[in-house]
């Protein structure tokens, strides 16, 4: 497709390629969770991120640990989200490099262990990221709660985030997670991009693939944002099929009759 990147002037398609931390663009929402995160860290305690799908959440995860100390902070990202409490526990260790253990007790001591070791002895703080946590159990829930409670409660040690969709809100709002609920001490809903942003953010992934060309009119801006509503992922995927459109209607030939 060398044709097709030729013919808008781009380096690199501009809205497909995963961007590095310092390339993202901040809008206020993404700021937001940032500043939130960072404050989160601080007091180490369990942090709540929602967001619809494509919103950006797994994104604001990677700025988080792009802007860690590497000496004073570890992060462990857990994409297993479905499974029993020992799945869970399997996933933590193997983030951590400890060996897995058969039985939920042990694996339970063993991650409590080398969280205590990395905190009193190394003076690195763990921040344990755990996404699509919408589909966790109810016990593997309270099981991550429990991960977190050190020297009876009385320290923090280990630095929990749950991050997933809005439905993960609601389930926190039920009875039976009251305990949880009550430690979270940062949350925040992610919500998509503003009008006003829209056109700041086309112009920024353009220049990132070499063209600062105005290529978005603002009718196309207008019903660009009506269709996404903001939404980061669902605005990438349009605009790709909006210039692969407009690169197929320029390079059209008609068949030629014999």
């Amino acid at each position: 497709m060398l044709m097709y990147l030729a013919h808008f002037g781009f380096t690199h398609y501009p809205f497909e390629r995963a961007l590095q931390p310092d390339e993202l663009f901040a809008s206020s929402a993404a700021r937001e969770a940032q500043a939130r995160l960072n404050h989160l860290v601080e007091l180490r305690g369990i942090g709540l991120i929602t967001g619809e799908v494509g919103s950006g959440k797994t994104t604001v995860c990677r700025q988080l640990c792009a802007s860690l100390h590497p000496g004073l902070f570890r992060l462990f990202y857990v994409p297993l989200s479905t499974g029993n409490v020992l799945d869970m526990y399997k996933a933590i260790a193997w983030q951590l490099g400890l060996p897995v253990e058969r039985n939920r007790a042990a694996a339970y001591r063993l991650i409590h262990t080398e969280v205590s070791r990395l905190v009193l002895e190394t003076k690195i703080h763990p921040v344990l990221v755990v996404d699509e946590a919408q589909h966790l159990r109810n016990d593997v829930l309270e099981d991550l709660r429990l991960l977190t409670n050190y020297a009876m409660d009385a320290e923090r040690r280990l630095c929990l985030l749950l991050v997933g969709l809005p439905e993960l809100r609601r389930r926190l709002s039920m009875a039976v997670h009251e305990s949880l609920t009550q430690r979270i001490v940062v949350r925040y809903h992610l919500n998509g991009l503003t009008r006003e942003e829209l056109p700041a953010y086309l112009s920024h992934r353009l220049q990132l693939a070499g063209c600062a060309l105005p290529l978005f009119e603002p009718p196309a801006i207008e019903a660009l944002y009506h269709a996404t509503q903001g939404v980061v992922f669902s605005t990438r995927s349009l605009t790709t099929g909006k210039f692969l459109v407009e690169w197929v209607t320029a390079n059209w030939r008609e068949p030629v009759s014999e």
